[in-house]
């Protein structure tokens, strides 16, 4: 007669371990939040790319003592497009405002939103008030957060 083995583990038991760490995996994945991660690490690129703008426009304001053409109390979208720039930026002028040439000492290029901006439409704003404040804002930020910096 032949002795069945008990060593091992049952199948039952196997898929309980399994669905264990199934549910284990599973809270862990969700406490880190990837998803919201991502769009946090998208955030801080959009302040630097808003802090680079603001910088360049008025190191250009210094040198040259003057604001540089085109940025008025209408809020514009920095871009190359000539029209379609109140899409994301849906407070800002139909048209583009291209300052690539006028910041290019002081900015290589016109930063871009991580998440979908173009050089036509780089989905960051620039307006002035009355007070010669000059703001510069992200149209596309994510997580409810309002990116704009004002000097």
């Amino acid at each position: 007669m032949k002795k069945i083995s008990t060593e091992g583990f049952t199948l039952i038991e196997i898929l309980i371990v399994i669905g264990i760490l199934s549910i284990l995996i599973l809270a862990v994945f969700v406490a880190l939040d990837p998803i919201g991660l991502f769009a946090e690490g998208r955030n801080v690129r959009r302040w630097n790319d808003v802090n680079n703008i603001t910088t360049a426009i008025y190191r250009s304001i210094i040198d040259n003592d003057v604001v540089p053409s085109g940025i008025t109390s209408t809020e514009k979208q920095l871009g190359t497009a000539s029209s379609g720039c109140n899409s994301v930026c849906t407070v800002a002028a139909s048209g583009c405002l291209d300052l690539s040439t006028t910041l290019s000492k002081y900015l290589p290029r016109i930063p871009q939103d991580p998440k979908g901006g173009t050089e036509a439409t780089t989905y960051y704003s620039v307006v002035i008030n009355s007070d010669n404040v000059v703001t510069v804002k992200s149209c596309n930020a994510e997580n409810d957060v309002e990116i704009q910096i004002s000097r």
